[in-house]
């Protein structure tokens, strides 16, 4: 297999100092707030951005163990194939959140709903375009079977 490789190009700075209790998908702790910093070689690259309300945020799980292919997702006890699942446990251990932009300072972007820790080194960010991002009927799987909407914190399984 190809062996592939990235750089920072900055952390988070969060509330979050361990894997417990980590909210499950910012979008359902829209209030949190966070920065994103970038490291100053980067900083060019923020050029534009304040015009968009949203980010996509790739970044490395550094926390996470490596996981299995069959994982228990949360809110579900079933074992499910990991590509069928949110699971920080990956064979590749890459988070992707949707961000609110609050505000850009220099080379930090100050955002709200963050589900990260802190420290968490950011791989890319790339604007929401609603026009092309917007998928219009989707199906959810597995998820589809009467989910708890308010259960919004992990639990132990991922640390």
């Amino acid at each position: 297999m190809q062996v592939v490789s990235f750089t920072a190009i900055g952390h988070a700075e969060t509330q979050y100092t361990e894997l417990a209790n980590m909210p499950i998908q910012g979008s359902k702790v829209a209030d949190n707030q966070g920065v994103l910093v970038i490291h100053p070689d980067y900083a060019e690259g923020l050029a534009d951005l304040d015009g968009f309300s949203h980010v996509y945020v790739l970044f490395h799980l550094h926390q996470c163990k490596q996981g299995a292919l069959k994982v228990k997702p949360f809110l579900d006890n079933q074992l499910r194939g990991v590509f069928a699942t949110r699971s920080p446990k990956r064979p590749n251990p890459i988070g992707l959140s949707i961000l609110e932009i609050d505000r850009l300072e220099g080379n930090r972007i100050h955002v709200k709903g963050i589900d990260m820790l802190n420290g968490t080194p950011i791989i890319d960010i790339k604007p929401y375009i609603q026009a092309f991002d917007c998928v219009q009927n989707t199906r959810d799987g597995w998820y589809e079977q009467g989910r708890d909407p308010l259960q919004t914190l992990s639990d132990d399984r991922f640390a």
